[in-house]
């Protein structure tokens, strides 16, 4: 079969792999119909997160199921399934508190040694471990397009603000409107915010978060403090997602949020860094961080997208084969597409 394959800083290629084969009862494998380049793999590639050389990549998929282990209940061969980004035993003592990102024997497809060495989905097959907990049916008529976004990244949005016990009526900033920052923009306008401002640099990301029912605010060129505080009677905004993963836009979260609000940094940490540690104890905060729980909110995700009300779709900008996998990555490191998805 066909691969997206990790080689090296800045190079990927299309290699020929041996198809997965089934090793365990609670194992899947999924014929892949739509698989997307995200942000995260933009780590990988750039040499920030450590993979080894030939690492199949990617995290994101939809297909069809043509093979299933003895223990597989909850799908069959023939559905059309769409998966999420990492998988979980759902009976170890993390599963049963239901932090299932944090499972002890979770793995994330697509990123290494260090995340479980699970082959990535970029691929024309890919073996689901746990499938019953980590695959869902696609509800009928729904494109590839949009149950892709379930397993990943507007599920990866939708915890930023679930995680950050948004309620509604509450005051939300967003900073960083890539494809995570405007889902997580959509989850706080459906889940009842009273003011969502959109912060960034680009236009045309602050032109759809307008789009979505938030206030857009350039990072440069407005004032994020001066307009979040203007709408919150001078306080700051209760729930501030940090959706960049860059020390200095920790800082300027801390410094939008009111005192003990809360900041969730959603955005990939790569290393040690820097941050305004000292305000954030002053001023009380609650810091939630790291990998989006996803399995947890996958089915509400799903039946948000099911009934319109989060739609992912305008964030896809290109359609590309698998075969192009190369030229995608290029175009995606330029930042010259918002999501690409990749076809067999």
């Amino acid at each position: 079969m066909r691969a997206v394959t990790y080689q090296a800083p800045g190079e990927v290629r299309i290699e020929e792999r041996p198809e997965p084969v089934l090793g365990h009862p609670d194992e899947a494998i999924v014929a892949i119909e739509a698989t997307g380049v995200c942000g995260s793999d933009l780590h990988i590639y750039h040499g920030r997160v450590p993979v080894a050389p030939g690492t199949v990549i990617g995290h994101e998929y939809v297909g069809t199921v043509t093979a299933v282990g003895d223990g597989v209940t909850r799908v069959a061969v023939g559905d059309r399934v769409l998966g999420c980004f990492h998988v979980a035993c759902g009976s170890c003592t993390a599963c049963l508190r239901g932090d299932y990102h944090r499972c002890e024997r979770g793995r994330t497809f697509g990123h290494g040694a260090t995340l479980g060495s699970l082959p990535g989905t970029q691929a024309d097959l890919a073996l689901v471990p746990f499938a019953d907990m980590v695959l869902r049916r696609v509800p009928e008529g729904m494109s590839a397009d949009t149950a892709l976004f379930a397993g990943d990244v507007m599920g990866t949005g939708y915890h930023a603000v679930a995680h950050a016990g948004m309620k509604a009526g509450d005051t939300v900033a967003v900073l960083g409107l890539g494809p995570v920052g405007l889902c997580a923009v959509q989850a706080a306008v459906v889940g009842g915010a009273a003011h969502v401002f959109a912060v960034d640099s680009v236009e045309q990301r602050l032109d759809l978060a307008a789009r979505f029912g938030a206030t857009p605010v350039h990072l440069t060129e407005g004032d994020p403090k001066a307009e979040v505080r203007g709408a919150s009677g001078g306080r700051g905004a209760d729930v501030v997602v940090e959706a960049v993963g860059a020390p200095a836009a920790v800082d300027a979260a801390i410094g939008l949020a009111r005192n003990a609000g809360t900041v969730s940094g959603i955005g990939v940490q790569v290393g040690r860094s820097e941050m305004n540690l000292g305000l954030a104890w002053l001023k009380g905060l609650d810091l939630r961080l790291g990998l989006a729980n996803v399995i947890a909110h996958v089915d509400r995700v799903l039946a948000l997208l099911e009934a319109g009300k989060l739609d992912p779709s305008p964030l896809v900008t290109h359609h590309m084969k698998l075969d192009d996998a190369v030229e995608a990555y290029a175009l995606y490191d330029r930042r010259e597409a918002l999501k690409i998805i990749l076809t067999p």
